[in-house]
């Protein structure tokens, strides 16, 4: 049986300044065992972000608050951490690959000094400079750069070869949690391909576990074993990408995500669209919190908050689905 290596239990996450207070998680649920992938999708300000920089506790110490919740990593309370602890977790066991690769790297630093110095903060086999050297060309090798080009600066390099480099920093200690927020988004799609089709040769390669954060379907369909969907700062749905895909059962939302997905094997003049936008995070609708844009919204839908139902490991968050196991 597979090991428990992240858990979160009743996350929220809420930005407070003086003039309001955006309620960006609100009570999420989720776990990642050993070597294994799972996705989150939704629109942009589903709280996907949040809930990646509350794992490394890296949110904004001034504006930002976990109000409720535990996250835990190998079993350890990562908001019990000390700093040592916290330090040595971040970029030697859980990295993160964040959005734009363009901004990732620092101009006037080379990136194979940028890749040694995640291998200098985390050296704990007391390595010397030269086998950090040659870590620094293997890890080069190993994302498909010439080790060669270990002297060259971000600027020397194309989108997508940066996008490379920066997944090089995140695996050079062989993390034991990936997280990646959006790893191909300022990539064009045959770079996009090459980009995921690495990931998933390193994580099987190096057995690391990873949460693939994403808005786009196909990428969890390429990357992924199990899948959350995220609306508003909820799980709405939650099981594996068969599941998914293929399942009975699917919330209206998720319905939405797939009906937007162009197919070659149908003939459509436009593809389908959600009506509307995100609610607006400081003003959450009452109920459901996607009631204002559904379809399918019911009374019940506008007073009370669906309870969570479930069949196997597939969890809805929907009032349509009461005869399922609550």
């Amino acid at each position: 049986m597979a090991k428990e290596l992240l858990k979160i239990e009743n996350l929220n996450v809420i930005y407070k300044t003086d003039m309001e207070t955006v309620y960006a998680v609100n009570g999420i649920d989720l776990s990642i065992n050993e070597q294994e992938t799972l996705g989150l999708v939704g629109e942009t300000g589903a709280g996907k972000t949040s809930t990646a920089l509350a794992i490394l506790r890296l949110l904004p110490d001034r504006t930002a608050h976990v109000t409720d919740g535990k996250i835990y990593f190998e079993g350890q309370d990562v908001a019990e951490m000390d700093d040592a602890t916290l330090r040595a977790m971040r970029g030697g066991k859980i990295s993160m690959i964040f959005q734009d690769p363009m901004t990732s790297l620092n101009p006037v630093i080379t990136v194979g000094r940028q890749i040694a110095e995640a291998l200098v903060l985390h050296n704990t086999e007391g390595k010397t400079k030269e086998q950090i050297e040659d870590r620094v060309e293997e890890i080069l090798e190993l994302v498909g750069i010439p080790a060669s080009r270990k002297n060259d600066y971000p600027h020397q390099f194309s989108g997508g070869m940066k996008q490379r480099v920066v997944i090089a920093i995140a695996l050079s200690c062989n993390p034991k949690l990936l997280i990646a927020d959006e790893p191909t988004t300022a990539l064009d799609v045959t770079i996009q391909a090459q980009v995921l089709a690495m990931m998933n040769e390193l994580k099987e390669k190096l057995k690391t576990s990873l949460l693939m954060i994403t808005h786009d379907m196909g990428i969890i369909a390429q990357t992924c074993e199990k899948v959350g969907v995220m609306y508003a700062g909820e799980i709405i749905e939650y099981g594996s990408v068969e599941d998914l895909f293929e399942g009975k059962y699917h919330h209206p939302y998720t319905e939405g995500l797939f009906n937007s997905i162009p197919n070659i094997e149908e003939t459509r003049d436009r593809l389908e669209q959600i009506d509307g936008l995100m609610p607006d995070p400081t003003n959450l609708p009452k109920g459901c919190k996607f009631n204002p844009r559904c379809k399918k919204c019911m009374e019940i839908c506008k007073e009370k908050e669906p309870p969570v139902y479930q069949e196997g490991q597939h969890r809805i968050k929907c009032h349509l689905y009461g005869g399922m196991n609550q």
